[in-house]
């Protein structure tokens, strides 16, 4: 018996709350971690590498095996693997609730991010097997929003629960999300295509893929901490390098490739992926640098520095949707060119803060402004790099945007923090003069230098020396903040001008009633192209 339209509009809503329950988990786990640190190294030890393996882990796991992820959808189907991906990410929460030492919760953070990768695309790839093209743009938005709401939850949830209960609950909480969107998938979401006959795992690619992401992602998050001289930051980002560059070849070579090349020769799925990596480089360093800002120079606490970027998410909640239903209509072009530059105008609006930050007139208006431009951009961008692949590489499409926004993020804020802190030193001197040379303050600055914005205390210089040094740490620390929103403004204006300059918008199916006596049922006509 076939589905009444809306039957099938009802299944197809229940498939996108599947898909968001689903990878909403994912996003609130990698950032709940952060508030039950301490309270997790007061009950299972560990120190500071404990608490910093607990949070990695999970990043290092998700963010390589993600492109893997996105073939295995395409291989063996996308239902099959986010039923996997979720049924995973459910029995790993309940390890990590009861983990007995920090040594189990370090191996089941990594076990999570394993399924985290497998059931992120394959979510984005059911939304596109469920949704046709005219409709995807609004899915996505949907989509896109509540993985924002997902990134402010985390900590609030997380934040409770440690204070009312227990740091074990943050993950315990995940399993009742997971029994809900394992019966909504089981019940509305088909089995899709069946899998090639001549389809193969490509074990190589993988472990080149695998291997290579896991040493570019290692290194860049210890970067910021230990400095590019590190062997632990620089031996992994060689070793990195060189296996993804070996994967790159194998996959030229190789007749079953896990990522096809040819997808970069598709105009659309080539410039949107590059706008993505200027995109998220751009947001990476905002929300980096401003809430350590605000913490390290302003003086808020760190749960308000934490709350100051929730107008953000508001208006990708209630926005995303909209401009992703326009972005169907009109076409992604307008919305991927001029978003970004309207969020870039946000940004630029950081550049008048100075040391003393007033939420209301100076955050909140330059909060509001980027939210606008990055609620029209973030749906359409990631609707047009799905749509621009084929239907059966839609698993992999969404594994490559995937990887090149988190990795886009953390090369930005190891890039960047390193200049920064070097603008930082630099400014410190010439402000300081002769006084820098005191050996008490040159190892202050030198300390200081590791970590971007950070406040230079010499305790043992004389108090007259002291207060000048902290003048003249906070005039620098301004001056680098700016730096750095700087560069990130420019970053997402980028990504606008790529959009303008390179995306194409895709040939749209005219209906009998958007034309006149109804001549061109079912003609094809070219979408007018903005600009």
């Amino acid at each position: 018996m076939a589905a009444s339209p809306l039957a099938t509009t009802q299944q197809k809503q229940l498939v996108l709350v599947a898909a968001i329950l689903g990878t909403t988990v994912v996003t609130v786990d990698s950032t709940v971690v952060n508030v039950a640190l301490p309270s997790i190294a007061d009950d299972l030890g560990g120190g500071l590498a404990g608490q910093q393996w607990t949070a990695n882990a999970y990043l290092v796991t998700l963010s390589s095996l993600i492109l893997i992820g996105g073939s295995l959808g395409d291989l063996f189907g996308e239902r099959r693997m986010y039923m996997t991906g979720v049924a995973g990410f459910g029995f790993t929460s309940l390890f990590c609730a009861v983990a007995p030492t920090i040594e189990l919760l370090v191996l089941a953070r990594a076990l999570q991010g394993v399924f985290g990768a497998l059931l992120t695309p394959a979510a984005l790839a059911v939304i596109v097997a469920t949704f046709p093209p005219d409709e995807r743009g609004k899915a996505v938005g949907a989509w896109t929003a509540w993985g924002g709401i997902g990134t402010v939850l985390g900590p609030l949830i997380g934040g409770q629960l440690v204070d009312a209960a227990s740091w074990r609950w943050i993950f315990a909480i995940n399993i009742p999300i997971v029994l809900i969107t394992m019966g909504l998938v089981s019940r509305v979401m088909t089995q899709g295509r069946p899998r090639p006959a001549d389809a193969r795992v490509d074990f190589v690619g993988a472990a080149l893929c695998a291997f290579g992401l896991a040493g570019f992602t290692y290194g860049l998050i210890e970067q910021p901490r230990n400095g590019w001289s590190d062997p632990t930051v620089w031996l992994p980002l060689v070793a990195g390098a060189v296996l993804f560059g070996s994967f790159i070849m194998w996959e030229a070579r190789s007749r079953h490739p896990m990522l096809p090349l040819s997808l970069f020769r598709r105009r659309n799925f080539a410039i949107g992926n590059v706008e993505t990596f200027s995109m998220y480089a751009g947001l990476g360093l905002l929300f980096f640098f401003l809430v350590l800002y605000l913490q390290q120079v302003a003086g808020f606490s760190a749960i308000e520095a934490g709350t100051t970027t929730i107008p953000v998410t508001a208006v990708m909640f209630l926005l995303s949707t909209r401009w992703g239903a326009l972005a169907d209509r009109y076409g992604p072009r307008f919305f991927m060119g001029f978003g970004p530059l309207i969020a870039a105008a946000g940004l630029a609006l950081f550049l008048r803060l100075d040391a003393d930050v007033d939420y209301v007139t100076d955050l909140l208006p330059g909060l509001l402004v980027f939210a606008m431009g990055l609620s029209m951009t973030v749906a359409p961008l990631t609707a047009t790099v799905l749509a621009d692949a084929d239907e059966h590489n839609a698993g992999i499409a969404s594994g490559v945007n995937n990887a090149i926004a988190r990795v886009a993020s953390l090369i930005a804020i190891a890039a960047v923090g390193a200049l920064v802190a070097s603008s930082f030193g630099t400014s410190l001197r010439d402000d300081l003069g002769a006084a820098a040379d005191r050996p008490e303050v040159s190892r202050a600055i030198k300390e200081a230098e590791k970590q971007p914005l950070a406040r230079v205390v010499a305790t043992d210089a004389p108090l007259p020396v002291r207060a000048r040094l902290a003048s003249a740490s906070q005039e620098s620390s301004v001056d680098a903040f700016h730096l750095a929103i700087g560069i990130a403004t420019t970053l997402v204006a980028l990504g606008g001008l790529l959009g303008l300059a390179g995306i194409v918008n895709p040939r749209r199916r005219v209906n009998a009633c958007d034309c006149p006596g109804g001549q061109l049922v079912g003609a094809t006509a070219e979408a007018a192209r903005a600009g």
